[in-house]
């Protein structure tokens, strides 16, 4: 990426912006490929998820992601430029599209601030392939045309912009510039977004000419279970008595030899008399579970899905990778005694601690592929959330030269904590014990930014919004000695969150 020695902040004019899309555009007249053109300015604090919900439209497609308890949250919407791919090459595919984007990028601005400059907001799916129909594709990556970000009370906006060899200058000069002015004074829920920085339309998603964004009571219930089909033909609601029978079948092919964990979802279908707004639901578990991650991917055809998510997958930063193993749960108790005896018996539980060293040695071995010397302590320790506690492993290592975000990625996923082990024994009998198609459940959500840093989520604790339905999905880890009504009730205590937060 080319960054110019250029302060849009302190070069606040007209003519400064043209002279700058002008070096974009003559940079793509040289060799005839389009340039992203990328503008990074600080402006008054704003709330990112308060920005999106403002201008939410269901036909674009969105990223939001933000972590309370680490104070930062940032949100971008409308592809400016895309990728989707598919099968075991995936990551590698879209390594490349990263490196191809930003080797034409020109920036200007806070591009040295967290989250300034070009992002690269992506999703993939559990499996490297998905099934005909789905939401959402294996693998998408996209770069917004607008981007606000917040960190410790300072507030990033980013435009970015295709410049073609024959760009009207004038024309992209006045979107940009209309843009820059409404961010400085933004207003929630009742004034329009020019086109440019946020690309919006005129009058914000909501009740027509007004702008005043719909509020909307929603009746919930949920659709009766046994294995119905919804409207796509798709397999996604489990009762009670299968999901004991898939994890009883599990454990004597765990007996077997065949595996050694196994980790098996259900979903749940939800409606509502009225469309669900995705960014309302989100908002309501961000309010709960301040130390996840709150997040929502929208595919820009009317389906979200969001979650608020526990795990980590990774994080990459200044060539130190983080990463974490999280399995093993217990409920949270009413009283702090209760909750200390809880807490006391899962890290004396066996069967929860085999589970989870399962995940901290898939871990190790898959980083030591790449070159890494993870680092981590030897006993896990306990994550406390809002209604269920963890057995919690940190894990960290410097990246080797050569060895990127992605490469990283596509080891670590599926872990598991969301997929068994050995990896492909596991994995190889999920589809054919679970009975759905887990879509973007369980695989990586977030970003990658032009200094190759970012940071993934897994995408667990989490459900797909589709106008007036929701499916709700949650796991459990299967290993030796699992029992099928623990491994539901388990399940029951993931999907409450979810399910309150829909009804609210």
């Amino acid at each position: 990426m080319t960054i110019l020695p250029l302060d849009p902040a302190s070069n606040a004019t007209p003519g400064a912006l043209r002279a700058f899309l002008e070096q974009c555009r003559a940079a793509a007249e040289k060799d005839g490929r389009t340039r992203l053109a990328s503008i990074s300015i600080e402006v008054a604090p704003l709330d990112p998820l308060a920005v999106l919900e403002s201008i939410f439209e269901p036909t674009e497609l969105h990223f939001y992601a933000e972590r309370p308890s680490e104070d930062w949250a940032v949100a971008g919407a409308e592809a400016m430029i895309a990728f989707e791919g598919a099968g075991p090459d995936r990551f590698a595919a879209a390594q490349a599209f990263v490196d191809d984007v930003l080797a034409r990028t020109i920036a200007v601005g806070e591009t040295g601030r967290p989250f300034g400059g070009p992002h690269f907001f992506g999703e993939g799916s559990f499996f490297d392939d998905v099934d005909p129909g789905e939401a959402f594709p294996a693998v998408k990556l996209f770069v917004p045309r607008w981007q606000v970000s917040r960190t410790h009370e300072r507030t990033i906006a980013v435009a970015n912009l295709m410049v073609e060899p024959e760009a009207d200058l004038d024309a992209l000069t006045g979107k940009v510039w209309r843009a820059h002015a409404k961010f400085r004074t933004f207003e929630y829920g009742n004034v329009g977004v020019p086109d440019g920085l946020a690309g919006c339309r005129g009058v914000i998603a909501g009740d027509g000419e007004t702008g005043n964004v719909r509020r909307r009571q929603i009746a919930c219930k949920q659709v009766p279970a046994g294995g119905a089909e919804d409207d796509r033909g798709k397999t996604g609601i489990r009762d009670p008595d299968t999901y004991r029978t898939a994890v009883a079948r599990a454990v004597e092919m765990i007996a077997e030899g065949r595996f050694e964990k196994i980790v098996l979802a259900r979903c749940q279908e939800m409606s509502a008399a009225e469309a669900y707004h995705p960014l309302k639901v989100l908002n309501a578990l961000r309010q709960r579970f301040p130390d996840c991650y709150s997040f929502s991917f929208a595919n820009g055809r009317g389906q979200s899905f969001i979650g608020a998510s526990p795990e980590r997958l990774l994080k990459v930063e200044q060539g130190t990778l983080q990463t974490e193993a999280l399995a093993g749960s217990a409920p949270r108790g009413r009283t702090a005694s209760e909750d200390a005896a809880l807490g006391g018996a899962l890290l004396a539980d066996e069967k929860e601690l085999r589970e989870h060293r399962h995940v901290v040695a898939s871990i190790d071995r898959r980083l030591a592929t790449l070159g890494l010397q993870p680092v981590h302590a030897g006993r896990p320790g306990l994550k406390r959330l809002a209604n269920v506690q963890h057995l919690h492993t940190p894990v960290s290592a410097v990246l080797p030269a050569g060895v990127r975000l992605l490469d990283v990625l596509a080891r670590l996923h599926p872990t598991p904590a969301v997929g068994g082990s050995p990896r492909a024994a596991a994995c190889a009998h999920i589809r054919e014990l679970e009975g759905f198609p887990r879509g973007l459940y369980g695989g990586p959500v977030g970003w990658i930014d032009h200094r190759g840093g970012g940071e993934f989520l897994v995408g667990i604790r989490s459900a797909l919004i589709d106008g007036g339905r929701a499916r709700v999905y949650a796991g459990s880890g299967i290993v030796a000695g699992s029992d099928p009504d623990r491994e539901f009730a388990e399940t029951e205590l993931k999907f409450k969150a979810l399910i309150e937060s829909l009804a609210d």
